[in-house]
């Protein structure tokens, strides 16, 4: 680790379809590497996103647009001059992986358990419980897995509290919800509904990127004693998520930063591929299973009945928060830094 600084690219998903929690999760791990002095430099379609855009230039990393075919990868890092290349992308063909491994370029790839073909040295897989998983590896690769290697930003770190939350005064709930940068499946207006059928009072804070999701949102018909309000994407979302009595979210990469965060977790299953990990979330008992995106479609009062339990029982509510502090301790990025260092070296 003497010598030139070392640069390593970040090849990430991002979209209005695809939504922003690659590139999230990979800022998480691009924010350690450049504290140890690492160049860092993402290849994705920020653009078409945003507050994504922002949020990676933010850090002055620069971007690079993506690109596609394994021989653009290859001729893309040689310009670059990389010394390793970290993948977090659904998107992209198992060929790119394999040339550019086959390169001599170390590789790490970020994934949610199936390994969709891909070949690299380093596999992380953060997802709750996937230690006990054993997929079959590439030869000579080694897999990170479980809640120990869970990538988080400096704004969540810094607002971990030092102690696992304790119950709070009555009163009516504060409840933030969000669905990631883009709201991809539009879960916000159903969510609100479920919320609404509760029948007792809550203030809401919903984030809804778009008007037309904004207005579906502001359409819900309100019981007595209930306040929604609805903002577009914000960087503040881990300060609202503290402030919080019940942060409600997809059950994608914010779970975890709610179980950091120390959050009363209410998760919602947007995709099929995110039916394992709310599974093992809700069965730890550190989550709320708010239910399943496409059944609240067909009846949002159907989650009713759980939502009501848990904003009317802040005691509930504090045990359920410090089980998920219990589980995330923030660290996975310093320990999957550590290995793709010593992968590099």
């Amino acid at each position: 680790m003497t010598g030139k600084q070392v640069r390593v690219g970040v090849r990430c998903d991002v979209g209005p379809r695809r939504g922003i929690g690659h590139v999230m999760r990979s800022l998480a791990l691009a924010e350690e590497l450049k504290g140890r002095g690492a160049e860092v430099v993402f290849v994705c379609d920020s653009h078409t996103v945003p507050w994504a855009n922002d949020q990676i230039l933010a850090r002055d990393i620069p971007v690079e647009p993506a690109v596609w075919t394994p021989q653009e990868h290859l001729d893309l890092f040689a310009r670059l001059g990389l010394d390793a290349v970290v993948f977090d992308s659904y998107g992209l063909d198992a060929e790119v992986f394999t040339a550019v491994r086959k390169s001599g370029i170390p590789t790490l790839a970020i994934v949610d358990g199936d390994l969709r073909g891909a070949e690299a040295d380093v596999f992380v897989d953060q997802n709750l419980g996937s230690e006990l998983d054993e997929p079959v590896l590439p030869a000579g690769a080694t897999r990170l897995a479980g809640l120990d290697y869970v990538l988080l930003r400096d704004d969540i770190l810094s607002l971990r509290p030092a102690q696992p939350p304790v119950p709070g005064p009555g009163g009516v709930p504060k409840v933030f919800a969000f669905f990631g940068g883009t709201d991809a499946f539009g879960a916000g207006p159903y969510v609100v509904a479920a919320l609404a059928a509760t029948g007792v009072p809550f203030e809401a804070t919903v984030v809804a990127p778009g008007d037309d999701l904004a207005e579906a949102v502001a359409a819900v018909q309100l019981q007595e004693g209930q306040r929604v309000e609805v903002i577009g994407p914000t960087s503040q979302l881990a300060k609202a998520v503290v402030e919080s009595d019940l942060a409600v979210s997809a059950s994608g990469t914010s779970t975890w930063e709610l179980l950091c965060l120390g959050a009363t977790a209410g998760l919602v299953c947007v995709v099929d591929n995110q039916v394992m990990g709310y599974e093992r979330a809700v069965a730890t008992g550190a989550a709320v299973g708010v239910g399943v995106l496409s059944d609240l479609k067909v009846d949002p009062a159907a989650a009713a009945d759980v939502l009501r339990s848990v904003l009317t029982d802040p005691v509930e509510r504090a045990r359920i928060a410090a089980a998920g502090w219990k589980l995330v301790d923030g660290q996975g990025r310093v320990r999957v830094a550590d290995a793709l260092f010593h992968l590099i070296s």
